[in-house]
């Protein structure tokens, strides 16, 4: 039998290759760690013995997670990225199909066909907010809720989450991008106990290349998630990376409202074709990815639903200066 007979079918991931400028397509925080940090970052390492796995569970971070957001280390657990708890959770429930609301995060879908699991999707609304999920809950193994989403930037009314949560379906909600919002739902992981909050430090924290996620939910259903998760998953430069910023959270901050501003001045510029973001980039009604493109500008070209707009991450201002000047002149000559 021929090896492609054999394997699931999955596209191949794009490279872009070329000498592009400015780089905003994949929301990653533009600034990166400043010196003094860093040589925090090296001296902790420098104690750090290389020969020895890192804690089984990363319980050192965990510990500085739970404390940070005002839960306990039981609440908490870390992956290599928060696409790798999103893959141990469809493992966890059982069910015949997980319920996303396009446009959203395509990993939910990456993740659910190499489980096997079915996709039913029910549309964001025209001003993409959640419709009726619930109807679809029977039989799920879980729904994915993404506030605020990626790529419209909106969040989801508290309101209707909880009208998800009291479906008693296992609820996933992707606050991925929530620090450059005004207000968390994590709190409800008190509450309810069908309700998995993931956070990741790639965004606000700046830690793209590090690679740390993190859950936050009922000690149960964490407990659960160790028991299928396998040991040392994080290295000790990711996990000692990540506590020491969490220290620097003053830092963070300042980037995270320069990064507000910056997002609030390009929305204005563009009033009339962006769409309001509570999140580190834009959703734009442009259709200017090649042009941007042949100007040394990256942003993500979109389709489907959104076929004819581009999601544009917010960098320096130098970058957003140029990305302003670019997009009024394809506006003036399209």
């Amino acid at each position: 039998m021929r090896i492609r007979e054999m394997v699931k079918s999955f596209k191949p991931y794009r490279v872009l290759e070329g000498n592009y400028r400015i780089w905003l397509d994949k929301n990653e925080n533009p600034f990166d760690l400043p010196p003094e940090i860093k040589e925090e970052i090296m001296e902790e390492l420098r104690k750090t013995p290389f020969n020895r796995y890192p804690h089984i569970t990363a319980d050192p971070l965990r510990e500085k997670i739970a404390e940070f957001l005002g839960f306990e280390k039981e609440n908490v657990i870390v992956g290599n990225g928060s696409d790798e708890l999103i893959s141990l959770i469809l493992k966890l429930f059982e069910g015949k199909h997980i319920i996303v609301s396009s446009p959203s995060f395509r990993m939910y879908d990456f993740f659910a066909k190499l489980e096997g699991t079915d996709l039913v999707d029910v549309p964001l609304d025209e001003h993409f907010n959640l419709q009726n999920v619930e109807d679809y809950a029977e039989n799920a193994k879980a729904i994915f809720i993404c506030s605020p989403n990626n790529p419209t930037g909106n969040i989801q009314k508290r309101e209707k989450i909880i009208s998800v949560l009291e479906s008693g379906v296992p609820v996933i909600l992707d606050e991925a991008y929530i620090e450059f919002a005004k207000k968390s739902n994590v709190d409800l992981v008190n509450e309810y106990d069908n309700l998995i909050v993931l956070r990741t430090f790639s965004k606000a924290f700046g830690l793209a290349g590090i690679r740390v996620g993190y859950a936050v939910a009922s000690e149960e259903v964490i407990d659960y998630l160790h028991r299928i998760k396998a040991p040392f998953g994080l290295n000790s430069l990711s996990m000692k990376t990540a506590e020491l910023m969490l220290d620097h959270y003053d830092l963070v901050k300042q980037n995270i409202n320069y990064i507000i501003k910056e997002r609030e001045r390009i929305y204005k510029e563009f009033r009339g074709y962006a769409y309001p973001s509570e999140a580190n980039f834009l959703l734009l009604r442009l259709d200017a990815y090649e042009f941007l493109l042949e100007k040394g500008i990256v942003v993500r070209k979109l389709s489907g639903r959104l076929d004819g707009h581009i999601r544009v991450t917010i960098g320096k201002k130098e970058e957003n200066d140029e990305l302003i000047g670019a997009l009024n002149e394809f506006i003036e000559r399209f």
